[in-house]
């Protein structure tokens, strides 16, 4: 028997729109009535093993009770105040801790809303960190293909130009110089020579440190990061490290970036920076790039101002966020979980069309030659009893760092079984 689709969903469809999502032909999504630990609760009684952690938020699980308590307690003394000419104790507590927690002499920390905002903020503060210098024309990034830094047109500029979501757009979109990422000594020395000879065109170096995330989950060692920021900062260019996903310990360490022992410029975050509760991300800046916009000339200062930025909720959830990675110390079962992912989705190495099984942290690929049929697997996933959601060309796991053993290898187990059946299509 088929549930009945309730009546907030059913009369609600014809007024929304669905992100990625071709709705001409799109199925009704799933109704989720509640969330608690790392499972969704569905309208019909049924519940899912969330295996990515809403799109990579949700580090703590659902509902934890003490980011629930902080939220609860700020919503009842204030939810939101503007950011100009005004301030509140979450954001001045926030910005200082993350401060701590960061590497070097990232200080300075510029809130907005949004990953993708966070990129266009970076990308800015790079571009007038140059001009307020007296260097005029340094308006080009350099990224890498396989990179993914948001959807807004900034970022759409810097991210692999054959990725699908964004081709459309190429014509209106800023040029930069997106190469391939380095993998060997080759490789780094013509990376040293482009941003020799291209020196007066570049305003930074865009990277995501470790895992390139939504362009396919490609990894790359912490010795050819270092390798990467070296060469970058030699040759007297601005790094700018996207931490959106890899950071608050999803590659194993609370930033990817401390793996590698390097310091970036300016680092943005977000995604799990709130426990997955609510929207908020920063870009940090170092204390030179900071210094670079102090000037008694008004027109040098940063022009930006997001209306919500600095949410207080936002920053009351965050904060306790960062009491769970104090107290309950998540990052031990991140580093532990890459070998279990490991052993858990090794038996798809067999499976025909199988082109690579790979851990990283708490991050766990299947990569394919090609994804045929995702709708179909998508369906065998929720059958399972599991919440996955295969793009491009891989299968992956991204759970919240406190799943049970159990829980994981019930999703890897899954993930096995339904790419042994997939194999038969």
């Amino acid at each position: 028997m088929t549930a009945k689709t309730p009546d907030w969903l059913s009369q609600g469809w014809e007024h929304i729109w669905l992100p990625y999502t071709q709705m001409k032909t799109a199925d009704l999504p799933l109704p989720v009535v509640r969330s608690e630990g790392v499972r969704l609760f569905l309208d019909d009684g049924r519940s899912l093993i969330d295996g990515i952690s809403s799109w990579w938020t949700a580090c703590h699980g659902y509902n934890h009770p003490h980011i629930r308590a902080c939220v609860r307690a700020q919503l009842e003394k204030l939810p939101h105040v503007m950011f100009g000419g005004l301030a509140h104790e979450p954001v001045l507590r926030l910005a200082k801790r993350l401060s701590d927690l960061l590497p070097g002499n990232l200080s300075r920390a510029f809130f907005c809303e949004s990953g993708s905002v966070s990129v266009e903020i970076a990308m800015k503060m790079a571009i007038q960190y140059w001009l307020n210098q007296g260097l005029s024309g340094r308006s080009t990034f350099v990224s890498f293909k396989g990179g993914y830094h948001g959807d807004t047109l900034g970022t759409m500029s810097v991210c692999d130009p054959e990725e699908g979501m964004h081709s459309l757009f190429a014509e209106v979109l800023m040029p930069q110089l997106i190469i391939d990422l380095p993998a060997d000594k080759e490789d780094l020395a013509d990376f040293e020579r482009l941003l020799t000879q291209r020196r007066n065109e570049i305003a930074g170096v865009l990277l995501e440190p470790l895992v390139q995330g939504a362009g396919g989950m490609r990894f790359h060692s912490p010795e050819m990061l270092h390798d990467i920021a070296t060469i970058v900062h030699r040759s007297g260019h601005l790094l700018i490290l996207d931490e959106i996903m890899t950071g608050f310990g999803r590659t194993g360490s609370l930033f990817a970036c401390l793996q590698a022992e390097v310091v970036p410029d300016i680092i943005t975050l977000s995604k799990a920076l709130t426990g997955g509760t609510l929207p908020l991300a920063v870009a940090v800046a170092g204390t030179h790039i900071f210094d670079g916009f102090l000037f008694d000339d008004p027109a040098k200062a940063l022009m930006h101002g997001p209306t919500y930025m600095a949410n207080a909720l936002g920053c009351a959830a965050a904060n306790a966020s960062l009491d769970l990675f104090e107290t309950e110390n998540p990052l031990d079962k991140a580093k532990a979980m890459q070998d279990k992912l490991s052993e858990l989705l090794a038996p798809c190495k067999g499976i025909a069309g199988v082109r690579d099984v790979r851990a990283k942290g708490a991050i766990g690929v299947v990569e394919v030659d090609t994804l045929k049929d995702v709708q179909w697997l998508k369906t065998r996933f929720i059958e399972n009893g599991v919440w996955v959601r295969p793009f491009g060309n891989i299968v992956y796991l991204l759970p919240p760092l406190v799943i049970s053993d159990t829980d994981l290898e019930y999703l890897g187990n899954s993930v096995c079984a339904v790419m042994a059946q997939w194999e038969r299509l």
